[in-house]
């Protein structure tokens, strides 16, 4: 297998290692069933079916969708934690209109959707962004609806298939949903809390807006792309 085909059949390997993994705790299970329905349940047997029940307690794994461990719950939390703090770290991208700013939390919101699918993905793009409802509801709730248009669809596809090309798919297309709920959001919000026009926004669409978002989304789509893989080996020892 070239070195190409196996980056693009190991972009998750974590994800085979788990099933693996699982597939042995069915086999020491049936072991264990076996043994005790034979009445010769050994100590050494007892002591795996403990080891492998408390693993599983604890699972954090993809293909456990629908499951919530104590350990899943807390690494979904620390993605909270993580997407605040983010959101507050702006940088301006185009000197010529400084109330455009950038802050990372995309990132943060794309790797929760990798990492554990569509709800983990909604769950930090909207939690991420309550303490900014208190302080400014309308972009708050303009930042919710991009992070969702941004990490819904490239969780939803990345998920159907866990390789490079899907995962660059699902990043185009999450950036391009984004860009369109952004753009329209602008048109429909934004009127209301900055006091302008339809017009005036929509005049602002193509030397702002745009190359704004397009910048956005990119920085957030490359380095969701680079790092994904470490932090995925790192959440699921």
């Amino acid at each position: 297998m070239s070195s190409i085909q196996h980056a693009e059949n190991g972009f998750d390997q974590t994800n085979s290692a788990h099933r693996a993994d699982t597939g042995a705790a069915a086999g020491q299970g049936a072991t264990g069933k076996d043994a005790a329905g034979a009445g010769h349940l050994t100590d050494a047997q007892s002591a795996a079916l403990r080891s492998t029940e408390a693993r599983n307690a604890h699972d954090t794994g993809v293909s456990d969708s629908g499951r919530w461990s104590t350990r899943r719950i807390a690494i979904y939390a620390l993605f909270v934690a993580l997407a605040i703090v983010t959101s507050f770290i702006e940088v301006p991208l185009m000197p010529a209109m400084p109330w455009l700013k950038y802050d990372p939390s995309g990132i943060i919101v794309l790797i929760a959707g990798f990492a554990f699918g569509p709800s983990a993905a909604s769950i930090v793009g909207v939690l991420g962004f309550a303490p900014h409802l208190l302080m400014d509801p309308w972009g708050a709730l303009m930042a919710i609806l991009v992070a969702l248009g941004l990490g819904l669809p490239s969780a939803f596809i990345y998920r159907s298939h866990r390789s490079r090309k899907a995962a660059a798919l699902g990043l185009v297309v999450g950036a391009l949903v984004a860009l369109a709920v952004a753009i329209l959001g602008n048109l429909i919000i934004t009127p209301i809390y900055a006091k302008m026009s339809v017009q005036a926004v929509a005049a602002l669409i193509v030397p702002a807006l745009l190359p704004f978002n397009l910048i956005k989304f990119t920085i957030d789509g490359i380095a969701t792309y680079v790092i994904y893989k470490p932090v995925s080996n790192l959440l699921h020892r």
